[in-house]
């Protein structure tokens, strides 16, 4: 048959040697002109419920890669049924091409029951998740190291890094914390106002307003905003420059990229988030105040005496000492999180959002976990 004859494939009746084996004959040239031509063929062809399979390649006058790869796919998927498959016939270099082929070509893998699919998941995922948490352990054990060491050595601090931070993440950010500050003091004011009117405890509203804006609400509120604003911007810039090679870049000319894109902003966030709890608590404060002469008929100078009476030194303490540890939890998850991009643009934003969502978890989850502390302590 002469190279230029067309590529074929037909199934034949039984072969006489054996009743159970079906011969199918491969004709004509298979390359890549024909691919399109064969694989019509193989979506036509009705391959038999039984029988082992004998595929005869003797009248193949020419077979590449893409025709050796369609074959070879053809003898898997057929093997996949649980019969029995063979080629013969095949020139020499026809032979030693397919047999390459195979030795590249990862198997089909048969697919598994609905359940096992469900349980593997569920099992995969643990463990994903079981490797992501030992990750971020080891990179915030990394933080605490090179915090210390800087400690000693301050002239290893990036103090333009540092003062960056400080005004990226603490001064612009005072803006939107004082007004969503102000909008839940009012809020807190409002709900409240009318439960104390009805029983004559007007002047309780200042222990409303202070307790929980200054105890809970502030510094959670001040939490969840910096995730979603400082945290996600880490996230994006560390894994926008891991993207594009710079990390690697940095470790190349010897400097450790944690000294110079984690350790700033972590020492930034965590001296600009109290800050930002005590200016949450003033906004608060005076949105409540607002709300109270409106409402209530309490004027600010009764509010304050009596909010000076309502909320001790320990309560004020413990909203703006939870705000060190949210803001360690924000800058660590943020810049892992970037650290973890990798492959294209979409792991960018993909890492990024992950960092707000577990940012913003583990947050409520230290607060929970402050409140059963402090109950027993009874503070």
């Amino acid at each position: 048959m002469s190279n230029g004859s067309p590529a074929r494939l037909k199934v034949e009746s039984p072969a006489a040697d054996c009743a159970a084996t079906i011969r199918v004959r491969c004709t004509g040239a298979w390359t890549m002109p024909e691919i399109y031509q064969l694989e019509r063929q193989l979506e036509t062809i009705r391959w038999p419920s039984s029988g082992d399979l004998e595929f005869d390649g003797s009248a193949v006058s020419k077979l590449d890669t893409a025709g050796a790869l369609l074959l070879q796919r053809t003898l898997n998927s057929q093997q996949q049924s649980g019969r029995s498959v063979r080629i013969v016939g095949l020139r020499p270099e026809s032979n030693r091409l397919l047999q390459l082929i195979a030795a590249h070509t990862i198997p089909l893998t048969p697919a598994l029951p609905e359940r096992t699919r469900l349980l593997a998941g569920i099992g995969k995922q643990f463990w994903h998740s079981l490797n992501d948490a030992v990750g971020m352990l080891s990179f915030i054990g990394e933080c605490v190291i090179g915090g210390l060491t800087s400690l000693f050595q301050p002239r290893r601090i990036r103090w333009r890094s540092f003062l960056h931070n400080v005004q990226v993440a603490g001064f612009e950010a005072m803006p939107i914390v004082g007004l969503l500050a102000f909008l839940m003091g009012i809020v807190i004011a409002y709900q409240g106002a009318d439960q104390l009117q009805r029983f004559g405890a007007n002047i309780f509203i200042a222990d409303l307003v202070g307790l929980s804006m200054l105890r809970e609400l502030a510094p959670l509120l001040t939490a969840i905003i910096v995730a979603g604003r400082s945290g996600s911007a880490y996230a994006a810039q560390i894994g926008t420059m891991k993207m594009t090679e710079e990390i690697d870049a940095l470790r190349t000319i010897g400097i450790v990229p944690a000294e110079i894109l984690v350790l700033p902003k972590l020492m930034a966030l965590i001296i600009t988030l109290p800050m930002l709890t005590l200016w949450a608590d003033v906004s608060g404060m005076f949105g409540g105040m607002l709300m109270a002469r409106a409402q209530l008929d309490v004027s600010f100078t009764v509010f304050l005496d009596r909010l000076e009476d309502a909320v001790s030194v320990s309560s004020f303490l413990t909203g703006i000492g939870k705000a060190p540890v949210f803001a360690f939890i924000i800058a660590s998850v943020g810049c892992y999180r970037g650290f973890q991009v990798s492959g294209s643009a979409a792991s960018v934003g993909q890492q990024t959002t992950v960092s707000v969502v577990q940012s913003i978890f583990l947050v409520i989850l230290a607060d929970a976990l402050f409140s059963v502390v402090f109950n027993w302590f009874e503070i």
